[in-house]
């Protein structure tokens, strides 16, 4: 029986996007120039035949570009639809903070007009006592 260690394999590396077009591009390149250098053909195919890959390659790029500019496109949608959800998200926090504010300010204001309504209210109350004492002990 073999070992997993004997047994052969494949490694495939992925390059990241970015540098995908350049490589391409310069790949293209390279290969119309080799394609020059072994070509059976006359000056004029050969020049005609530069020119279609040449336009293949513009429409290759073109078409790597407009793929970017759209994905690019929907990220920025995107990320404009969850910032206005957030600022929405904000707006709302802010203005029912707001209205608890002055709905705590109100409350407050009443329970102090009713705390001195009654430190009056016991003023009043305690002047009457006194004066009814006096009063009393005058008579």
């Amino acid at each position: 029986m073999r070992d997993h260690e004997d047994v052969p394999y494949i490694v495939i590396e992925r390059e990241s996007q970015g540098g995908g077009v350049g490589s391409f591009l310069l790949g293209a390149m390279v290969g119309a120039g080799l394609a020059l250098l072994f070509a059976p053909k006359s000056g004029e195919e050969t020049q005609e035949e530069l020119k279609l890959q040449a336009q293949k390659l513009r429409e290759v790029a073109e078409e790597r570009v407009r793929d970017a500019q759209r994905q690019l496109e929907d990220r920025l949608d995107g990320a404009r639809e969850e910032v206005s959800a957030r600022y929405d998200e904000v707006r709302d926090a802010v203005n029912q903070g707001r209205d608890a504010a002055v709905e705590a300010r109100a409350d407050l204001e009443d329970r102090l007009e009713r705390s001195k309504a009654a430190y009056r209210a016991g003023v009043t109350a305690a002047r009457e006592t006194v004066a009814a004492g006096a009063e009393e002990g005058d008579a």
